[in-house]
């Protein structure tokens, strides 16, 4: 553990939970968390973890050299310019805000004509709740070596990262991973359902969807060879599996896929558009 570093937390929600839990105690003490939440509630969890809290950015922030910024794309602006009155030449700025492109984050912290890059962009995902996440990631040019490092160490505590090298393949991950665990729910949903309409009861269906869906992700992950060769393996020709296939190909289930993650991906485009206009810069 790091007795010397310190973080701030500007958001106290899931995501800011699910980060804590990774790193208070092994990376960094509670009492070296500073946490930037209104809701009273929120602040009140974070303060029974030893951690301090404010409602709204104040002069703690100066002493933090990590800033995790964990704030809904609508108030980023507005949140980020409250806080640059305490920003240091040496501060870390990580955000976990979604949609907002790294240089819009630059302007606000600094200026249009002199913005402040030491900035590293993350689109985590909810299995980080459970340490299982997935993180892409991207740092603008002011990154150092160091600061990537840091940065990686960080949120490797709540599952695996990927760097990327800039916002669209940002917005790319987002329509991947960051959005990915909703189809995956939406799949286990209709597997389940399916066996219910076939006789078995829900949690009988609950159990083999789940522990089927685990399991086939674990082989696919494990495996050297490619989910393609995996499924030849499991389809025997006019059998069940060549059964339940066709129907998915007949109902072009792989286009259907690749017209869900472009649509996620253009919409990803337009929130970072419309949330990160040059305000106040």
């Amino acid at each position: 553990m790091d007795k010397n570093l310190t973080l701030a937390l500007i958001g106290g929600g899931n995501m800011a939970n699910a980060l804590a839990s990774g790193l208070i105690g092994r990376r960094c003490a509670a009492a070296n968390v500073h946490v930037i939440d209104p809701g009273d509630d929120t602040r009140l969890r974070w303060d029974a973890l030893g951690t301090t809290t404010a409602s709204a950015p104040d002069k703690r922030l100066a002493q933090c050299h990590v800033w995790f910024f964990a704030v809904k794309p609508q108030i980023m602006s507005q949140v980020v310019q409250q806080c640059r009155a305490w920003l240091r030449p040496d501060t870390l700025v990580i955000s976990i805000a979604a949609g907002i492109p790294g240089q819009a984050i630059a302007r606000w912290l600094g200026t249009a004509d002199a913005p402040y890059e030491r900035i590293v962009r993350c689109m985590p995902n909810t299995p980080a709740l459970i340490a299982s996440g997935m993180t892409g990631m991207m740092a603008l040019d002011a990154v150092s070596t160091a600061d990537r490092l840091l940065a990686e160490e960080l949120l490797q505590a709540v599952g695996d990262i990927l760097w990327v090298p800039d916002d669209a393949a940002i917005d790319a991950v987002t329509a991947v991973s960051g959005s990915g665990p909703a189809y995956v729910f939406l799949f286990l949903e209709a597997l389940i359902e399916a066996g219910i309409h076939q006789g078995l009861s829900a949690d009988q269906a609950r159990q083999l969807a789940l522990t089927t869906f685990h399991g086939a992700t674990q082989l696919a992950s494990l495996s050297p060879d490619s989910p393609a060769v995996l499924r030849e393996r499991v389809t025997s020709k006019g059998g069940t599996t060549a059964a339940a296939l066709e129907v998915f190909q007949r109902h072009a289930l792989k286009s259907t896929v690749d017209q869900a993650v472009a649509a996620a991906t253009q919409r990803a485009a337009q929130l970072a558009k419309q949330y990160s206009d040059p305000v106040g810069s």
